[in-house]
């Protein structure tokens, strides 16, 4: 029986199949990586000024600057490489949501994550990783 997509000796150096295995270069994965933080930020400030504008009495600037900055969040993800549908995106994303979230409490409220905090960080990403950059084929 024959595979010529089979993990073989001839597979691993063959260019055509490993760009079939791997449709991302590191440039396209340094990029999505990007993307994705960027739109870890945008979602978690424009939350945060509207927790700022309804929880603590704050002007309703803050909501409506929260609004826009949600919105432009919206988009960011649709600026992903094509070869990610939606539900990967979307799924790889609460990876980067978690360990930005942890970190913006630290930075802005001062809640230091604990080594538990920092473990589910870790696992939240590893699991981001593989959805969204492990080798399919």
């Amino acid at each position: 029986m024959t595979c010529d997509d089979c993990y073989s000796e001839r597979s691993m150096w063959d260019p055509v199949l490993q760009r079939k295995r791997y449709p991302m270069d590191m440039a396209t994965i340094g990029r999505s990586v990007m993307l994705f933080a960027l739109a870890g930020l945008f979602e978690i400030a424009g939350g945060y000024f509207v927790w700022l504008w309804l929880r603590d009495s704050r002007s309703a600037w803050f909501g409506m600057l929260g609004g826009l900055v949600l919105f432009v969040y919206g988009i960011l993800p649709t600026l992903q490489p094509e070869e990610l549908n939606f539900g990967r995106v979307y799924a790889a994303y609460g990876g980067m949501f978690i360990v930005l979230s942890l970190l913006w409490g630290w930075g802005f409220d001062g809640h230091r994550p604990d080594r538990f905090d920092i473990v589910g960080g870790v696992i939240a990403l590893a699991g981001a990783a593989i959805i969204v950059y492990a080798p399919r084929g």
